[in-house]
């Protein structure tokens, strides 16, 4: 059956001598993974269509196995972007992400709207921290391991002020937190920070002013917390650390 899918690429692989395969992170469809014939010559059609993080439209024959990209047509080439190597890391850290956590061919239309959303704020930004941190505990809940950041962990009180504990997975409340010795001490801004990136759409925030200190602290539990519960490997992260971007 042939559809026409819109969608960002996450990653490509080579295929052979001449083809790839893609998969594409599509509003319609959710993740599919489709070969791309003759992708990897100079001259063909495929090749520029076909590249990393293009937002395109694609004529794609599904299949139960691999599916077959038959055309495809650039609608968005987020090229400053792949010309700028610390936008590309920030890039290929969220696009890795997210195909590492989605569970292929199950549609999530908010979800792909908050990855084009954080692709464009790359592409259109500097400062780049904030719309990262919101993505990635987006994707944390997505993957069934988001944190309670909405009250407490272990019994819901709403009070401020909060802790967070890896261990207990969200926030913690005076009076819990005894369950967790470690648990980390929190600024009361920086609580109702973990709610508003995980519930709150990315292009509904103007601009967002954190405290140096407070962005340092999200990123040491948001990494401390992904290292305890999320299970995969990422190779750009290792290499957004490499570049001093991701501390």
């Amino acid at each position: 059956m042939l559809e026409k899918v819109d969608g960002v690429i996450l990653k490509t692989q080579d295929y052979g001598e001449t083809h790839k395969i893609i998969t594409i992170y599509s509003r319609k469809l959710g993740k599919i993974s489709t070969l791309a014939r003759g992708a990897k010559k100079t001259k063909s059609r495929m090749a520029a269509v076909t590249q990393p993080f293009i937002y395109g439209n694609f004529f794609v024959y599904l299949n139960k196995g691999l599916s077959t990209i038959q055309q495809g047509e650039i609608e968005y080439s987020f090229r400053a972007i792949r010309e700028d190597i610390f936008k590309t890391a920030y890039t290929a850290y969220i696009t890795e992400l997210t195909d590492k956590i989605v569970d292929p061919q199950i549609p999530d239309p908010f979800l792909f709207e908050e990855l084009y959303q954080t692709m464009s704020w790359i592409e259109e930004h500097e400062d780049v921290e904030i719309p990262i941190m919101m993505y990635e505990l987006k994707m944390f809940v997505k993957g069934g391991f988001g944190p309670m950041v909405n009250g407490c962990a272990n019994c819901n009180n709403k009070e401020f002020p909060y802790a967070f504990s890896i261990a207990e997975g969200g926030l913690l409340c005076k009076r819990c937190r005894y369950l967790d010795e470690k648990a980390i001490p929190l600024p009361d801004s920086v609580s109702k920070l973990l709610h508003l990136f995980t519930a709150v759409e990315l292009k509904r925030i103007g601009t967002i002013s954190v405290k140096s200190e407070n962005r340092q602290l999200i990123r040491k539990i948001l990494d401390a917390y992904y290292e305890q519960y999320g299970g995969y490997f990422l190779k750009s992260k290792r290499f957004l650390r490499q570049l001093d971007l991701l501390k």
